[in-house]
């Protein structure tokens, strides 16, 4: 019964989420294969600010607070990874694109 309630409180922002999974399936759909890296590449240089919250959050964390410690943690080292691997992907596929020296 207590989800019920929840959904029948927050049902405006439901939707508001269905609208934009479906918005954003159509979005990437039809994007050219041409943008797909450059935009990827952005997307992935975005998760530097997801970085930079977990280390604030880590930093404002109690000492005993293990559990914002150890996901402060892991934001930081899934992020890096994130952007560490977008740039690597970007540059292979902008290495296809340059001639090949004869």
């Amino acid at each position: 019964m207590d989800i019920l309630g929840f959904l029948s409180e927050h049902i405006r922002y439901i939707y508001l989420i269905i609208l934009m999974v479906f918005l954003g399936i159509e979005v990437i759909s039809h994007v050219p294969s041409v943008l797909h890296t450059p935009l990827m590449s952005g997307a992935n240089a975005i998760h530097g600010v997801v970085i930079v919250g977990a280390i604030i959050v880590m930093g404002h964390a109690e000492p005993d607070n293990y559990l914002a410690l150890i996901l402060g943690f892991i934001s930081v080292i899934l992020g890096t990874l994130n952007v560490v691997g977008g740039f690597v992907v970007t540059d292979r596929m902008l290495e296809m694109f340059k001639k090949k020296k004869k």
